[in-house]
């Protein structure tokens, strides 16, 4: 199930649209800060998916029965672009585990590439939520791949994977090579990748534009 938000009339697409913006890009700050925003946006959305038990909570004036969720999320993250993503999500699910895995584009000098998995930090995922993020859903390969090595530790009962924006082939990728059991959501959703496989129109590499240009 893909959850589009881009269809709504909503501040994401205010959001979406500075990230875009190569003007407002220049600014590393909100560049990361409209991530965050996203990331809390992509929270509460999830949040409503989630399960909740009553709670006794007693104020100064009586008490108040209150719903709660039953259990906090595990957060995942792809370093180093998903960083600001995370840190919205975590905004709202404060009390969350964490993950976070390092994946790369490995490139050839045909043009292409494979992807590298070198850390991974999970607690264990047996029949907890987790939700997976990456600002860029390209050609779906990272996340895929990141999903699987996550796997080992052990199998959740529903994942949720944020991004950004997201290409349609990308998002048939996932679709086609992930189990049942699975929510993504994004930002919005772009037609065409470059032959790099990058997004177009995009925005360009989210890494770069957070924290600078790499080797």
């Amino acid at each position: 199930m893909v959850q589009n938000l881009s269809t709504y009339h909503s501040i994401i697409n205010q959001f979406v649209s500075e990230l875009r913006d190569i003007e407002i890009q220049k600014d590393r700050m909100r560049f990361r800060m409209n991530l965050v925003r996203l990331g809390e946006i992509f929270a509460y959305e999830i949040s409503k998916r989630l399960n909740y038990s009553m709670k006794e909570v007693v104020t100064p004036l009586g008490i108040s029965n209150v719903p709660v969720l039953q259990e906090q999320p595990i957060i995942g993250t792809i370093l180093r672009a998903g960083l600001p993503l995370h840190e919205g999500l975590l905004n709202f699910f404060d009390h969350a585990d964490n993950a976070f895995i390092s994946a790369y584009r490995k490139h050839h000098k045909d043009g292409s590439f494979d992807i590298k998995l070198e850390y991974v930090s999970s607690p264990s995922l047996a029949n907890r939520t987790l939700i997976l993020c990456d600002p860029m859903l390209a050609t779906g390969s990272s996340i895929v791949m990141t999903y699987k090595a996550l796997m080992e530790r052990g199998l959740p009962k529903h994942t949720h994977i944020v991004s950004a924006l997201a290409s349609t082939q990308g998002l048939e990728h996932v679709k086609s090579h992930l189990s049942e059991n699975i929510t993504i959501w994004t930002a919005a959703v772009d037609e065409e990748l470059t032959a790099q496989a990058y997004i177009v129109p995009g925005l360009g590499d989210a890494g770069d534009l957070a924290y600078g240009m790499k080797l």
